[in-house]
């Protein structure tokens, strides 16, 4: 990717931790955020804030049309049919559990099949826990292929005509790998169950496409993408959202309430209960903004760059172990899992942050995928568009600091 001024552009950038110059290799996490993204979230609540959708003042007609121009844009941005097909949740988490109450709980039935794959994050697994347990239904899960991709058999094996939902993730938070959504999708498709997608970890890095990938219902959370906490993405078929329930009741998703009951809004204002986080939409809208001036193609290669600049010299050092880096397929995203041997990635972490290096380490909220690597926690640095090669320098020399202040 052309040379570009994040120092100037990402604020936090030029913070020190512990008195060195910050390297921030969490991205997997949380994203940093650019002025740009700032500024937005400024000029809403410094100029236009009010409630939307529910004044004739121009306060509100105002954060209504930025609310809006979100909705739109999101809805180009994973390129769904329409923006009723688009849902704003506070985040991920909250997007697939509507998913789960909304369509889980009133479409799966006794006897029925939930599959997912053993590499989701609990976002993605424990609400299917849920549905299965209340509707004494199965849950399956397809596991892995020794390179970390997911078992072909399994897939086509675990996803029967009983099955009613196929949830899986776009890429894995541990692994980094890509899935191929469009063939589970077309599993699932075959047997008439829906296909649900955590698009967490592609949606930032890599251009989506909601009705090639063949996804029924795909979330991602805008703060792994550059925008503020707080807002989220659910889309949803309009055929299937139109039959599914409302998750929360109250004010802005009714049509009309009497004494006993009530009638609810049209899409999407039926699964928006509530005041919502106009602030986080226009933040979202200015970082989707900021994303596609790069394009997608220049973010991948960015990544994979600092992939094909990290992988060898971490090969070259026998004391790091690491997990899903050996891929058959040309699948692999910034996303770099391991551990150093004989010390805890809780205390490789903290060694790091000593130097400034700021990366992940724990279980990821994926501990069925870290049981099933034999392991107890790993260690995650993950990139995005402000990394650099320094950056990997950086991190490497830490590693080796990593060994001295462990005496090993």
């Amino acid at each position: 990717m052309e040379r570009f001024d994040f120092q100037k552009e990402f604020p936090i950038l030029q913070r020190k931790m512990n008195g060195q110059p910050l390297v921030y290799l969490d991205n997997g996490a949380t994203t940093q955020k650019p002025e740009k993204v700032v500024q937005a979230l400024c000029n809403y609540y410094g100029g236009c804030n009010a409630n939307p959708h529910r004044g004739a003042y121009e306060l509100s007609v105002q954060a209504t049309g930025i609310y809006e121009k979100a909705r739109a844009h999101a809805q180009r941005f994973i390129h769904a049919g329409k923006p009723e097909e688009i849902v704003f949740t506070k985040n991920a988490t909250e997007a697939l559990n509507l998913v789960a109450y909304s369509y889980g709980l009133p479409f799966v039935g006794p006897g029925d099949e939930i599959v997912i794959t053993v590499t989701e994050h609990h976002s993605n697994l424990v609400p299917w826990q849920m549905v299965a347990k209340q509707k004494q239904a199965s849950l399956k899960y397809i596991y892995l292929e020794p390179d970390g991709n997911l078992s072909e058999e399994d897939m086509e094996t675990k996803i029967t005509e009983r099955t009613k939902v196929v949830a899986v993730t776009h890429v894995s938070n541990v692994l980094g790998l890509v899935n191929d959504v469009r063939r589970v999708a077309d599993k699932a498709h075959s047997v008439g169950a829906v296909c649900v997608v955590d698009g967490s970890q592609s949606a930032p890095h890599m251009a989506v496409d909601v009705q090639r990938l063949g996804a029924d219902f795909f979330a991602f959370s805008g703060h792994k993408l550059l925008s503020p906490m707080g807002i989220g993405v659910l889309y949803g078929r309009e055929a299937l959202l139109e039959k599914m329930p409302p998750f929360l009741r109250g004010g802005d998703m009714i049509e009309y309430v009497e004494e006993q009951d009530a009638s609810f809004a049209e899409l999407p204002a039926k699964f928006e209960a509530g005041t919502q986080n106009v602030g986080g939409a226009a933040g979202l809208d200015a970082a989707m903004e900021y994303l596609e001036s790069f394009t997608f193609s220049k973010i991948r290669q960015n990544e994979q760059d600092l992939l094909d600049y990290a992988l060898p010299r971490l090969r070259e050092l026998p004391f790091i172990e690491l997990y899903g880096c050996d891929s058959r397929r040309d699948n692999k995203t910034g996303i770099i899992t391991f551990n150093v041997k004989g010390v805890h990635p809780h205390d490789v972490a903290t060694i790091l942050d000593a130097q400034g290096v700021a990366i992940r380490a724990g279980h990821h909220c994926a501990q069925p995928l870290m049981r099933y690597l034999g392991q107890n926690a790993t260690c995650r640095a993950s990139f995005y568009l402000y990394n650099t090669k320094e950056d990997i320098e950086r991190w490497i020399a830490a590693l080796h600091e990593v060994r001295k202040v462990m005496r090993l």
